[in-house]
């Protein structure tokens, strides 16, 4: 194997200001390994990372709404102390950053944001979706809450109070969605299934697919 190719790694300029850690460094090694070795063109490496953001991370989060959904006395401990209920299911923070749990009423709507890089629950959502991290998501979802729902999707009425929440290094929010009309009888399983990694962000709500009779 030649040595050629080796002298342009490790210029590319940081994304992040500080170590990643946990999963994220795992993810990004790995990731520099498969593709050095040619093991792994970027493109199936972007689907394996898609998987984690979109399927596998998220289920956990939707696990734990799904239970509050059912079961009131596990939404009070979940708005009370998230981390505590969190670790029920044996999910943990990295760090030991606190997570808070917002409840989206029929009133409010809250929309999490981390205006500083990309902090993000990932014992709960897994990676952090791209759109996250962008910059334009990251100011505008402070200065014009409304106006990003709407792009993505969501549409907000006028008499619903939209929140903003800034995730730090030390704090995590993940959003308690409403649950939506029409699922009375679900069990937890078939709710977790309609709960998708954008409702816990806050940025969609959580529906019931149209062919679920």
């Amino acid at each position: 194997m030649s040595d050629h190719e080796h002298h342009h790694h490790g210029d590319e300029g940081h994304e992040h200001d500080r170590p990643l850690s946990g999963p994220a460094l795992r993810v990004k090694a790995l990731e520099s390994l498969l593709t050095e070795k040619g093991l792994v063109d970027p493109q199936a490496l972007d689907e394996l990372i898609d998987t984690y953001e979109t399927k596998v991370g998220p289920r956990n989060g939707a696990r734990v709404v799904a239970r509050a959904w059912v079961d009131p006395a596990y939404r009070k401990r979940l708005l009370a102390d998230a981390g505590d209920a969190i670790a029920e299911f044996g999910f943990f923070g990295r760090q030991g950053e606190d997570m808070v749990v917002l409840e989206n009423t029929r009133k409010v709507r809250n929309v999490v944001v981390c205006t500083l890089c990309s902090c993000y629950p990932w014992p709960v959502l897994g990676l952090p979706p791209v759109w996250y991290k962008a910059a334009p998501y990251r100011a505008r979802a402070v200065i014009d809450p409304r106006g990003v729902l709407k792009e993505l999707g969501s549409e907000v009425p006028e008499d619903v109070e939209v929140r903003v929440w800034d995730s730090t290094a030390e704090l995590r929010y993940l959003v308690l969605p409403e649950r939506p009309a029409g699922t009375e009888g679900w069990t937890e399983e078939q709710l977790a299934q309609i709960v998708s990694r954008d409702a816990m962000i806050g940025v969609a709500e959580a529906t019931v697919p149209a062919q679920t009779v």
